[in-house]
């Protein structure tokens, strides 16, 4: 099993530490941090977006092809009764002159990223403390 530390620096600030990386995390002003870091949630969208955004570009790359322009914004709903997240919407924006031959293919590799993947297929969750 793989090991990441969750250390609090202070205030509302939640870190990990991970392969020597700081993934830093605080709140909103509003939700009693200082809006310092993205907030968890925020980091999550991220890893949904950039995890999709690595094949995307790995497939563009892999046939030789431009990447300027490629982009990818991540919209999200979230269900108002629970809070949690309802819909996530990857919009990819290719870059320009982008082989439309191609567009089914690359739709089709950026739904490969592990991310995704592991939200289609949840783990099993367990807590402990001691």
């Amino acid at each position: 099993m793989n090991d990441m530390e969750i250390v609090f620096p202070g205030g509302k600030r939640v870190d990990a530490l991970w392969n020597g990386f700081e993934i830093r995390t605080d709140q909103p002003a509003g939700g009693g941090g200082e809006g310092s870091s993205p907030t968890p949630f925020d980091l999550f969208l991220a890893s949904l977006g950039t995890c999709a955004g690595i094949f995307a570009l790995g497939f563009i790359q892999s046939r030789g092809l431009s990447a300027e322009g490629l982009k990818i914004n991540v919209s999200f709903e979230r269900n108002e009764a629970t809070h949690l997240l309802s819909k996530a919407v990857l919009k990819i924006t290719l870059p320009k002159d982008f082989p439309g031959k191609y567009k089914g293919a690359v739709i089709k590799a950026a739904q490969q990223c592990l991310v995704k993947r592991t939200m289609d297929n949840p783990p099993a969750f367990e807590v402990t403390a001691g």
